[in-house]
């Protein structure tokens, strides 16, 4: 049993650079936390995940960078390592511009993970970040398990018919409200000020894309609202037809994407798409999806049946021009692999795919409203 003093001092480890270009360098910290894990299981270390990469402000040309390394926890057969980037230039204030905790484990001979030395942590600080990294691993060990499951235990879609339309449409925009209104949101990435943010909290993770478009918030409302014509900027969306138009807010939509993986079976989504107008102008314009079953559209052999939990649009007014667009979706089995890269801060597609849909909205007009 080893006590963080004893870990080489990890805690106090600092290293000073001159950062001679602008933006900053994630090989930098990743080569960072391999000198500062490798103290501690006295090899080198393999990494295995990424977790939480917070991009909190950006460096300068000429910025000093000061990056704080410590093994917050070590498991049976891994070990968690969280790193701290700050900056300064001159005399001014250190500024906190990025985070991560990233996993790491040490193979043998044979490549099979080696038994590593448990910790004994501090009072306090050291003790709240140990119980964290405990927490960590287990949103990491629950999200492995959504991600790799092929269906879901149980079905997150819900039979629908006319009796219960008004149910489920009521409920359906009501969900989205509800993750409208979650304010602990974490920033995971950003590009060209399009940017990815997730929640992680009670077994669930959900993520969410927001920018802002030099378009009417009514108009980007009116071409968002039809589906059929997402598949113009979304890449995922292969092809889309209207099953049921049950009224002016209210359809039924068949959706078809394309595999995620060279050779599999593309995916079908029945989705409800219930529309709303604000009430006030405190209000944003509301496009809510979600999963529903019919009788006359089962499952095929020649796709795997996709489910949404809850997804859709919030389409804020910042001015007669400008509009803040925010997209929200709760991951599941059938959507995870599609961003599931972006969560992880390995790609960032998820910026190519909001910005065709900037463009769409700049470029496009719509005729009527619905």
């Amino acid at each position: 049993v080893m006590t963080e003093r004893t870990r080489s001092r990890i805690q106090a480890a600092e290293m000073s650079f001159l950062h001679r270009v602008a933006g900053y360098n994630k090989a930098s910290m990743f080569i960072f936390y391999i000198l500062e894990s490798s103290r501690l299981c006295k090899a080198h270390p393999t990494l295995r995940t990424i977790d939480m990469f917070h991009f909190r402000g950006p460096s300068h040309i000429g910025d000093r960078l000061v990056l704080k390394a410590i093994v917050n926890n070590s498991f049976k057969h891994s070990m968690e390592v969280g790193v701290c980037a700050e900056a300064y230039q001159g005399r001014e204030p250190l500024r906190h511009i990025n985070s991560a905790f990233m996993t790491f484990e040490v193979l043998d001979n044979e490549s099979k993970p080696c038994t590593l030395p448990r910790i004994r942590p501090e009072p306090v600080d050291g003790k709240r970040r140990y119980v964290e990294a405990i927490a960590r691993k287990k949103i990491r060990l629950d999200r492995k398990y959504i991600i790799s499951c092929k269906q879901p235990q149980v079905s997150l879609s819900v039979p629908w018919d006319p009796s219960n339309q008004m149910y489920l449409s009521y409920n359906n925009v009501s969900a989205l409200k509800l993750m409208d209104t979650r304010n602990n949101w974490v920033l995971t990435s950003e590009k060209n000020k399009v940017r990815l943010y997730t929640l992680e909290e009670n077994h669930m993770l959900c993520f969410k894309v927001e920018m802002y478009v030099s378009v009417p918030a009514e108009q980007s409302f009116h071409l968002l609202s039809d589906l059929t014509r997402r598949k113009e900027w979304d890449r995922h969306y292969e092809q889309c037809e209207v099953i049921i138009q049950v009224d002016e807010e209210d359809t039924l939509y068949r959706v078809v994407t394309p595999s995620v993986s060279k050779g599999g079976k593309g995916k079908d989504f029945i989705l409800l798409a219930s529309r709303r107008k604000p009430c006030d102008s405190r209000d944003p314009y509301l496009i809510a999806l979600r999963s529903v079953t019919l009788p006359t559209h089962p499952p095929t052999e020649d796709y795997t049946r996709g489910e949404v939990q809850c997804a859709g649009f919030t389409i804020r007014e910042e001015s007669d021009s400008v509009t803040k667009l925010t997209y929200y979706n709760q991951a599941t089995p059938g959507v995870l692999p599609y961003i599931s890269t972006d969560i992880a801060g390995l790609s960032s597609s998820f910026y190519c795919t909001f910005s065709a849909c900037s463009r769409f909205l700049e470029t496009k007009e719509f005729s009527e409203p619905f």
